[in-house]
């Protein structure tokens, strides 16, 4: 069973070590998935055309596919309206309008999750190991009830143990053993599944890292470019 702790105002898993996000403050290196609400810095803000607040729920009998290309090669991740409407309609919107292009993978915990979405320090363009994953989109989401099973290749939203909490943050589940201790951390939305592509997450995830309990990449590699095809 992993164990909670407190480092840096940021909530840490033990031992597996996922990011969590503290909403206005959010994850700087903790341990459980994490997300952050708060405005992005200066120089870094997200393309003309972003949602500056939650964006409509993709419907719930809407599924789409987002291909995130890297040099590393392309992760296919298929978007369900069907399990957490909310945050896949959070997740589609920002890979439409750019958001996510050029940021990192800023987390990296093997053989548990990868996990980017930070634009406000995750950018390689301005990327600073000291804040990194303190970056959200500027506002968060509701939270949705878990209805879906982690397991390797979902795709699920970082937060932090404050309600509504979810903002960019997204992880991505390297094994099935990860489950229980998602689970018992806290509720991640689920939003989609990697169908194609975990051979280059696999290759992402063994990327060097600081180590627990931040596990932060030391050579992040960025999402060049996010397609969104259906809805």
């Amino acid at each position: 069973m992993a164990a909670a702790a407190v480092v840096g105002g940021i909530t840490v898993i033990v031992a597996v070590v996922l990011l969590l996000g503290n909403s206005g403050a959010g994850p700087t290196g903790s341990g459980s998935p994490g997300d952050s609400g708060s405005p992005v810095a200066a120089g870094v803000t997200p393309p003309p055309g972003c949602p500056t607040s939650q964006p409509p729920a993709l419907a719930s009998d809407q599924t789409g596919t987002v291909t995130i290309q890297t040099k590393s090669g392309n992760i296919v991740i298929s978007v369900d309206g069907s399990i957490s409407p909310i945050a896949a309609g959070n997740f589609v919107a920002l890979a439409q309008c750019g958001y996510y292009d050029g940021v990192t993978f800023h987390r990296l915990v093997p053989g548990f999750v990868i996990q980017g979405g930070d634009r406000q320090y995750g950018s390689l363009s301005n990327f600073d190991p000291s804040h990194v994953g303190q970056g959200g989109p500027g506002y968060t989401i509701q939270d949705e009830p878990v209805t879906a099973v982690y397991h390797r290749g979902t795709v699920a939203m970082a937060r932090s143990q404050d309600p509504n909490s979810q903002g960019s943050q997204f992880f991505i589940v390297l094994d099935d053993s990860a489950a229980q201790q998602l689970v018992t951390a806290n509720n991640y939305a689920i939003f989609g599944q990697v169908t194609s592509g975990m051979n280059v997450v696999d290759e992402i995830a063994a990327l060097p890292n600081s180590g627990s309990p931040d596990n932060l990449a030391t050579e992040p590699l960025a999402m060049d470019h996010l397609t969104v095809t259906n809805p």
